[in-house]
């Protein structure tokens, strides 16, 4: 039984060819945070027969089921990431709308420490970063 197919029964979803293809296709890409347009645009090239309505189904599945994490950035649309269990916050440019990835300790623990000191447990976070390159 291939991985994707175990991925999916452990998730509590049925074993579909568009599911498997989608998931194969999240585990494969260099791109760590793609749209359902950009998921749909490369099963196309790939010569995959999968609607873009099912592609938006199964992301919303995936997401249900914990597989992926859906990130809505300004500029309006999600963007869908694998969900390996590690933490991450993202910085987003706004001239290109790249997505990058990256993790610091110190903003972390600033952010439990800014939790106490209000009387709270930090529980989870979201921090994204609206960055553009600087003039050189």
């Amino acid at each position: 039984m291939s991985n994707e197919n175990q991925e999916l029964r452990k998730a509590g979803l049925k074993v579909t060819l568009p599911r498997v293809k989608i998931l194969q296709l999240l585990e494969s890409t260099s791109e760590q945070h793609l749209s359902a347009e950009d998921v749909y645009k490369l099963l196309l090239e790939a010569g995959e027969d999968v609607g873009l309505a099912t592609v938006y189904r199964v992301l919303t599945q995936f997401e249900s089921a914990g597989l992926v994490v859906r990130h809505n950035f300004d500029g309006g649309h999600s963007v869908f990431e694998l969900d390996r269990g590690d933490h991450h916050d993202h910085m987003v440019c706004t001239d290109t709308g790249k997505v990058i990835e990256f993790h610091n300790e110190k903003i972390e623990e600033l952010q439990r420490q800014i939790a106490e000191e209000h009387g709270y447990e930090l529980t989870g976070h979201s921090l994204v970063l609206y960055v553009k390159a600087k003039d050189k």
